[in-house]
């Protein structure tokens, strides 16, 4: 099953590489004749190639597929509550080295806080 999908991503993945090369050569000759009497620019190939120069949609058709197959074949990683918390824990000691930062979020906290309970004592002696 994990092969049928695999192939049958690559065959997909396949067609719509053939599908923008052949819009690609299309806008190209369609280009070339409008700019056979002007000065052609000079333009820089890699910006007609790759992933990063697809359109949003097709990156998001195209890599949804590839996480399909990736979990159909069993080798896409998945987070457990552990890994995910050991992460979490890694992320806050490397924020937290930042001590001006940390100082920061705590006088946010103070002084949401220190609001609140302004709030507070304004509605209840009304």
């Amino acid at each position: 099953m994990a092969a049928e999908q695999s192939n049958q991503f690559t065959q997909e993945q396949e067609k719509l590489e053939r599908d923008q090369e052949r819009e690609t050569r299309e806008s190209g000759a369609h280009a070339e004749n409008k700019q056979s009497s002007e000065e052609k620019s000079t333009t820089n190939r890699k910006d007609k190639r790759g992933f990063a120069s697809m359109d949003a949609a097709m990156q998001r058709a195209i890599a949804s597929k590839g996480g399909r197959a990736a979990h159909a074949q069993g080798v896409a990683h998945e987070f457990n509550s552990a890994e995910a918390r050991e992460a979490g824990r890694k992320g806050g000691v490397a924020v937290s080295r930042n001590r001006q930062h940390m100082a920061e979020i705590g006088k946010k906290g103070g002084e949401a806080a220190h609001n609140k309970r302004k709030k507070d004592n304004s509605n209840s002696s009304v």
